[in-house]
């Protein structure tokens, strides 16, 4: 509408100003004057203007409709989303422009979300059941001891002890895959070899006591982290292979240092053949891969995905894999520090010599 007004406006200034005032101009066999020209033009001119104004609403009411249907169904999406309902999917058609490239991200980001929610809701159920065990078999403890007079007190102190020992140990592991969900610490320079060093040491009683040898070795690994949540990272990873393991004659291995894709930390052991849909669950909470655990070390099923949950923390991986041989091997991937001095360091551990057992802490 606007262009055609400025046209006819140009050419009308044209034969305004163009043409003088009272002249004639001969065309043809006509005589014509400015008043002349002025009376055919104005009324093709109205009715030009008409036509443009009703076109260019027409064409831009069906042009827009066209244009913003795709914003259309991405906004009624964003509606059901904030409805709760998560599985709902644009699956935008068409060529890839903008508003495909919006739909398909809104689709991936809808996807990640009922992922994680029901991950959450899987997690909170299977937490509340892991909880309701100990306080379930505390209170029968209790309940018999209230029926029973003359029942053993001895006993049902240690038991009680146990119990309520295992439902801290789980509270304790849900705060920190909490705290490392939140990313909430701050970070300083670790090495991982020393921390792989201090918890294969830590553990060293445990694995006497199962019959497993560890052995460590590695060089300077640097990364950015926690030190304590990574330690714990580590110290899991130990633990977790020491007691899936065989019961005679088992070996770890840990080892820690630095790849072209950052610092690497790879604990192995032996133990049994593990199928490779069991091992893609593991890191899942509350699973456990193999019943052949003692009951004073059976944990609490939330090593791994504490393990994995502080490695993501630290903008890391964790991959699992079944060793060919028997066992698992576990490898955690994270960030290298750059321009660190080299400290000087004694050689790489080999394998950790035999030490009496230690009195807990």
């Amino acid at each position: 509408m606007l262009a055609g007004i400025l046209i006819l406006a140009a050419v009308g200034f044209y034969v305004l100003y163009g043409i003088p005032r009272g002249a004639f101009i001969t065309t043809g066999d006509l005589l014509v004057n400015q008043r002349a020209i002025l009376g055919s033009f104005l009324p093709i001119a109205a009715f030009v203007l008409a036509f443009l104004l009703v076109f260019g609403l027409v064409g831009g009411w069906l042009l827009a409709d066209r244009m913003l249907a795709p914003l259309t169904r991405i906004t009624d999406a964003t509606r059901l989303a904030t409805g709760g309902s998560l599985s709902h999917r644009i699956d935008l058609e068409g060529r890839q422009d903008e508003f495909r490239e919006l739909a398909d991200a809104f689709d991936a980001m809808l996807a990640r979300l009922e992922a994680h929610v029901a991950e959450q809701r899987r997690f909170a159920a299977n937490a509340s059941h892991e909880l309701r065990t100990p306080l379930a078999i505390a209170q029968t403890l209790l309940d018999v001891a209230r029926d029973d007079p003359d029942r053993d007190l001895g006993e049902l102190v240690d038991r009680l002890r146990a119990v309520n020992t295992r439902a801290i140990g789980l509270t304790e592991a849900l705060l920190l895959l909490s705290r490392a969900d939140q990313r909430s610490f701050p970070r300083e320079r670790v090495d991982l070899s020393l921390l792989a060093e201090e918890a294969a040491e830590t553990l060293l009683p445990l694995a006497e006591k199962r019959g497993v040898t560890v052995e460590t070795a590695g060089d300077l690994a640097p990364t950015p982290g926690s030190p304590e949540l990574l330690l714990q990272m580590t110290t899991n990873l130990v633990h977790n292979a020491i007691v899936h393991n065989l019961p005679e004659d088992g070996i770890v291995r840990v080892t820690a240092g630095v790849r072209p894709e950052g610092v690497e930390l790879t604990v192995e052991n032996t133990g049994d053949t593990l199928p490779p849909q069991v091992v893609a669950t593991l890191a899942e909470p509350f699973r456990r891969g193999t019943e052949r655990v003692r009951s004073d070390h059976a944990g609490t099923g939330l090593g791994l995905a504490i393990v994995r949950s502080i490695a993501q923390a630290h903008d890391g991986t964790l991959t699992l894999a079944a060793r060919p041989t028997g066992g698992l091997r576990a490898t955690v991937r994270l960030p290298a520090e750059a321009r660190l001095p080299a400290p000087v360091r004694p050689p790489a551990a080999a394998r950790l010599p035999a030490a009496p057992p230690r009195p807990a802490a």
